[in-house]
């Protein structure tokens, strides 16, 4: 193989180039997690956003629609993500956890607006994409609970089903977190304080 054939096989992917549509959907996913769902309208995103009316409803429906896209492709990639990294280490339910806690600190860290979205602004979606979003949350958790049954097995899966969602509760408290402290510490203080809550002593 030639040293032009190497740097094409090695030369990893460029990053997908944003859309509009994708930007607007960031644009309003900081609104609604920072002045609530209706305390923002359509005209308020349009103009953060740049776009005037008919091109905004080019890209989404209503404000409805604009949430749905917001959360369930998250909770689809958080159990997607999940699932890889639980499999990476089928032999090693504590590596498995240690890369799963790692892994959702990292998401946390990265998408406090989304997470505030979930906490605060999930009932308003109609019933459908709601139970689908919770469907997919109860799937990522019974992952973490699979793995930590495995590392404590003195744990009956309902009690390890409690730790997973305080480990929860520690890891998306990222909306809460000013920035006092650099992101590198906030991630290791995060998984600190996960590992000390799932350990059990």
């Amino acid at each position: 193989m030639t040293t032009v054939e190497q740097r094409h096989r090695t030369t990893p992917p460029a990053p997908r180039r944003r859309s509009r549509r994708d930007e607007i959907l960031e644009i309003a996913v900081g609104l609604f997690a920072s002045r609530g769902y209706h305390g923002v309208s359509m005209d308020d995103i349009g103009s953060a956003a740049g776009v005037t009316g008919p091109a905004l409803y080019h890209h989404f429906a209503g404000k409805e629609a604009m949430l749905v896209a917001a959360l369930i492709p998250v909770s689809e990639g958080l159990l997607e993500g999940g699932r890889e990294r639980v499999a990476r280490h089928s032999e090693d339910a504590e590596a498995a956890l240690a890369d799963l806690i790692d892994f959702h600190v990292d998401f946390a860290l990265e998408n406090p607006a989304v997470i505030a979205l979930h906490l605060h602004e999930l009932d308003r979606l109609p019933d459908e994409p709601r139970r689908q979003i919770r469907r997919l949350q109860r799937l990522y958790v019974e992952e973490w609970v699979a793995v930590l049954s495995r590392v404590r097995p003195e744990l009956a899966a309902p009690e390890a089903r409690v730790l997973a969602h305080a480990a929860f509760g520690l890891m998306n408290s990222t909306p809460f977190l000013g920035g006092e402290v650099d992101r590198r510490r906030r991630a290791d203080l995060l998984r600190e304080a996960t590992i000390h809550a799932l350990a059990g002593h």
